[in-house]
């Protein structure tokens, strides 16, 4: 008989006996090897097989596999290029009916291989589908092939489907069978590698059971006291009280059976030194008789632990204070009007809990004031995580934020905390938040509003306190408009906006972070610290600087890496704007500078100024915003310098 007719010939209910009575006494591989060969004969394929998948190395291991009238044993092959993976892919039930070769077999195949053998025996279809287990994670599969055409039957498909969930019962039972193993050994190592000693006591008070923590704190050795009455390590007050505290447990109602001993219990090493120990005692029953649970903690190791702790967490404050200093705050020094106004801004905020939004070019120190603002806050003990959102590929950002559970997706072999989990408490800085996309802006505004999330993968909410600081260096009013962020989201963190004026607005702000930097490179450098000229001085004031504060600090370590010792040089070091415009003076910095030479200075300084605003003097655009003086210093200066509009 073909096996399209005899797959006509069978129905549901001789599908279930070929189940039962082909599996009947057999678990595990050896049941997977005659489910097979049932569901083989009873759909009259060729072959049959179940494997397990290995979802880091994206292989199948067979189980069982039936093919041609025998077993084939340790047939192991990556999923790539066959139909199996389109099934865990996507994982749905696959049906080829026909072409199965001309589909998935080209060119030479390596002997042994899985095409080896579909070729070998001229497989014409293929009918599989993946087996799952909790949250759809893939298990295995299961599947059947044939030298003939399988054409679309549903009567053949439901009675390969009963197969199906067969094998995926099994496994699903093997897999929990692995999985209670793994916890009885968990807890074994739990209990044993518990610091506190743990004894179990019978009903007599003789122990039955006692870890390597409390053969340690008695001073006995392994096994040494099983069997022995437990009293004869207790001093005489607590001798008489245990048996007290075993009858107020046994007493208790079934759910309370367990308490803590106020005052704990005098013990006795086995050398006759005693030692004063907290406990607690819980009652439970084995077969209808009563076990007593002593867990006991040696007081004077908790003393020296509280020592130990004080002396770790002054160390913790001494490390905390040193990387404190290791931050390079230059960005926060000035005496600029708009910088005073910031660092006032910052102490108003850090009091509070609310979301700020702290915007300004590239390398104005928006980190830095967000760290300023944590730093400040009642959080200042807690974390604060950052997130730069433009370094996060998209597929991976939901995950970064939320963190996923096993199984999530491809890849996710284990739970991972998410950035707002491990910021509960304390603060989270997304840096670059404008680069969000607008399914997580979504998300992240439900975090914001209730103070909830889902984790990839799971359907539970979790709960977290969380202050959130942004910070972008785009314009988020105009992304609304085009519609490429929330307008309820840019609402909800700009709730107090900061904006950083970028370095070319803050004057004279720009020499005193320069010698801060001279400073502090110098001595990570190994060099001597070196001063600044006037002619430097000028030229600093003079550039544009596109790349702020971050542009400012490299170019003073390279001049201190190229300047000779004491002396600072930035000749050469400031691209652009740093030169004289053409048909200006230059004047030579070479040595000390005459009064004439700074006032000549001064006057290319504010010609760049006047030239770069279109001679405007006041307003947000004009020159003496760019410069960092008020309009009326700059109109004197410039009258004073002989400076007119040309």
């Amino acid at each position: 008989m073909d096996g399209a007719r005899s797959i006509r010939a069978v129905d549901e209910q001789a599908a279930l006996r070929a189940i039962v009575e082909g599996t009947a006494g057999e678990t595990g591989e050896a049941f997977y090897g005659a489910l097979v060969e049932s569901l083989a004969r009873t759909l009259g394929t060729s072959g049959a097989w179940v494997t397990e998948y290995d979802e880091e190395r994206r292989r199948l291991r067979a189980l069982a596999f039936w093919l041609g009238g025998e077993r084939l044993d340790g047939l192991e092959y990556d999923i790539r290029g066959t139909p199996c993976e389109t099934a865990i892919n996507e994982t749905r039930m696959v049906h080829i009916p026909d072409n199965l070769l001309g589909r998935y077999v080209r060119g030479e195949v390596a002997p042994g291989s899985i095409q080896h053998h579909l070729g070998r025996l001229h497989v014409e279809s293929y009918l599989g589908m993946p087996l799952l287990g909790e949250g759809r994670v893939v298990l295995g599969h299961v599947a059947v092939l044939d030298a003939q055409p399988l054409p679309p039957d549903e009567r053949v498909l439901a009675i390969f489907q009963i197969f199906a969930n067969r094998a995926r019962a099994e496994m699903r039972r093997l897999r929990l069978e692995a999985d209670l193993r793994e916890r009885e050994q968990r807890l074994g190592l739990l209990v044993g590698s518990a610091m506190d000693a743990i004894v179990e006591l019978d009903a007599g008070l003789r122990v039955t059971l006692m870890n390597s923590a409390a053969e340690r704190v008695f001073g006995c050795g392994a096994g040494e006291f099983g069997g022995s009455d437990f009293l004869r390590l207790l001093e005489p007050d607590a001798q008489a009280r245990l048996p007290h505290l075993i009858r107020q447990l046994d007493e208790q109602p079934r759910g309370g059976q367990s308490l803590w001993i106020a005052g704990g219990l005098a013990a006795r090493r086995t050398d006759g030194t005693n030692f004063p120990a907290e406990a607690t005692l819980s009652r439970y029953e084995v077969r209808r008789r009563p076990r007593y649970t002593l867990i006991l903690r040696n007081v004077d190791d908790r003393i020296r632990a509280e020592q130990q702790i004080h002396s770790l967490s002054a160390q913790t404050e001494y490390l905390r204070e040193e990387i404190k200093g290791q931050h390079d705050f230059e960005g926060m020094i000035g005496r600029s009007e708009r910088m005073a106004e910031i660092l006032r801004d910052v102490k108003r905020v850090a009091t509070t809990d609310a979301s700020v939004l702290i915007t300004g070019e590239t390398g104005t120190g928006k980190e830095l004031v967000a760290r300023a603002i944590h730093e400040a806050s009642r959080r200042r003990d807690r974390a604060l995580i950052t997130v730069n959102c433009a370094a996060v590929p998209a597929t991976l950002i939901e995950s970064e934020f939320f963190g996923h559970e096993r199984g999530a997706f491809t890849g996710a072999t284990k739970r991972r905390q998410g950035r707002f989990d491990l910021a509960d408490g304390g603060t989270i800085f997304l840096d670059e938040v404008g680069d969000l996309g607008l399914e997580l802006q979504a998300k992240l505004l439900r975090v914001l509003q209730e103070g909830e999330f889902e984790p990839v993968g799971s359907s539970r909410s979790r709960k977290v306190d969380v202050r959130v600081l942004a910070a972008t260096n785009r314009d988020l009013e105009a992304a609304i408009r085009e519609g490429r962020f929330r307008e309820d989201l840019y609402y909800r963190l700009n709730v107090f906006p900061l904006r950083l004026p970028p370095l070319r607005e803050r004057g004279d702000d720009v020499v005193l972070i320069a010698e801060s930097f001279a400073n502090t490179l110098a001595a990570k450098l190994g060099v001597r610290p070196a001063t600044l000229s006037a002619a430097d001085a000028a030229r600093l004031r003079s550039y544009a600087w596109p790349g702020n504060v971050r542009e400012l600090r490299n170019v003073i370590e390279r001049a201190l890496i190229t300047s000779p010792e004491g002396v600072l040089r930035l000749e050469g070091m400031l691209p652009g704007p740093s030169s004289p415009p053409p048909g200006t003076k230059t004047v030579v910095t070479g040595g000390v500078l005459t009064d004439r030479d700074l006032r000549e200075v001064e006057r290319e300084n504010l010609l760049r100024a006047l030239q770069a605003t279109g001679w405007r003097v006041g307003g947000a655009a004009g020159a003496a915003t760019l410069l960092g003086v008020k309009p009326s210093t700059l109109r004197s200066r410039m009258a004073a310098l002989g400076i007119e509009r040309q």
